[in-house]
């Protein structure tokens, strides 16, 4: 009964996730609210809150999703053949690529109010993962290997808003990532 009920609330919940990622990915994410969930979706708005306290923590949920599958994205990216760099240039373009993909879901992971928060000790492990997918490519040689992480990624998520906000040329894409990887890691 306790496993039935706990299957239940799960698949309640991946339904209100599916739901929002829908709705946000066709209408943007000021139409994700929760009247407009529970209406998709067919349960009463008490229902929601039993599962989510809020818009945010729905947001939050979908981030964690979106962590994961970016961290499995950049996980295969790095292993590219190649030089040294290769694996680097790989996992900054599958990066830029899935920030252009999936723009909704890259809001929801980075720009939109949720309680998640990086490097302390209730990190959630997809994003964990996620952040291990970029230390991973990092040259071992590198002098403080997470903040050169850091770095790369805080780059990286700057191109990815400049570009998708059209305030850089689009005809550069390939020739910022090779510049980025080259005089980042340019003694690696």
């Amino acid at each position: 009964m306790t496993e039935r009920k706990g299957r239940e609330r799960a698949e309640r919940e991946r339904r209100i996730i599916a739901a929002a990622r829908a709705i946000a990915a066709s209408e943007g994410w000021p139409a994700v609210t929760i009247r407009r969930l529970a209406d998709e979706i067919e349960y009463s708005q008490p229902v929601l809150y039993a599962h989510f306290a809020n818009r945010d923590a729905i947001v939050a949920a979908i981030a964690v999703e979106g962590f994961a599958e970016l961290a499995g994205l950049l996980e295969t990216a790095a292993h590219s053949p190649g030089d040294h760099r290769t694996p680097l240039r790989s996992v900054a373009f599958a990066y830029l690529g899935f920030a252009e993909a999936h723009s909704t879901l890259y809001d929801a992971m980075f720009t939109l109010p949720t309680s998640l928060r990086f490097a302390g000790a209730d990190t959630k492990p997809e994003m964990r993962k996620a952040f291990a997918a970029l230390v991973a490519v990092v040259p071992s040689s590198a002098q403080g290997r997470e903040v050169a992480a850091e770095t790369f990624w805080a780059a990286l998520h700057g191109l990815a808003l400049l570009e998708r906000s059209g305030r850089i040329r689009p005809s550069a894409h390939d020739e910022r990532v090779v510049l980025l990887v080259d005089r980042l890691f340019r003694d690696e």
